[in-house]
């Protein structure tokens, strides 16, 4: 399987199956931002157990789940959105799928009932490499790098994302996609 990948904003790295790195095992993580110093992106597929409004005292009531980002800060608060066009100072960085943007606009827009929680994602803390480090990891096969579906993000169940990304990619990935997690193995 190659192991060529351009690294850019916008690609999804699934975790080899055989990754044992209890931050990343089976994840699914979509890359946000990469440049010479390094990179830095957000483990879709781990929901926290706990709520928006555990998290942040003067938020609006918001049924939306938190996810685990990265073992990077975890002390930080971000989020993914489908509303670039409405957030200001957002990146885009892959087809609809937008980064961060203007705070109080996320907060004003969930109030007025015109962002509802299939539409955004908020991650506690975020994955970082530091320069080269995720082209090494690429080399040796840690990660399979895969193009972005916003479906992942905003359609899929946490669950099933690392399966229907490695499905995607087709060939000897939808073998491996079906593998079972034999997590008690360690």
């Amino acid at each position: 399987m190659a192991r060529n990948v351009n690294i850019e904003s916008g690609l999804l790295l699934i975790a080899d199956p055989f990754l044992q790195d209890p931050y990343f095992r089976r994840s699914v993580v979509l890359l946000c931002e990469h440049h010479k110093e390094g990179s830095l992106g957000f483990i879709l597929n781990k929901t926290l157990d706990m709520g928006l409004n555990d998290l942040i005292s003067d938020f609006p009531e918001f049924d939306a789940d938190v996810y685990y980002g990265g073992p990077v800060q975890t002390d930080t608060l971000h989020y993914i959105h489908s509303l670039g066009d409405l957030i200001d100072d957002s990146v885009e960085v892959s087809k609809g799928v937008y980064w961060g943007g203007d705070f109080d606009q996320v907060k004003f827009l969930i109030s007025s009932g015109l962002l509802e929680p299939g539409r955004i994602r908020f991650f506690v803390g975020y994955s970082g490499w530091s320069a080269g480090q995720l082209a090494l990891e690429l080399e040796y096969g840690s990660w399979i790098g895969a193009g972005m579906d916003a479906n992942y993000i905003f359609k899929s169940p946490p669950d099933k994302v690392w399966s229907q990304a490695m499905y995607n990619k087709g060939d000897a990935y939808e073998i491996i996609s079906a593998m079972p997690d034999y997590s008690s193995w360690n």
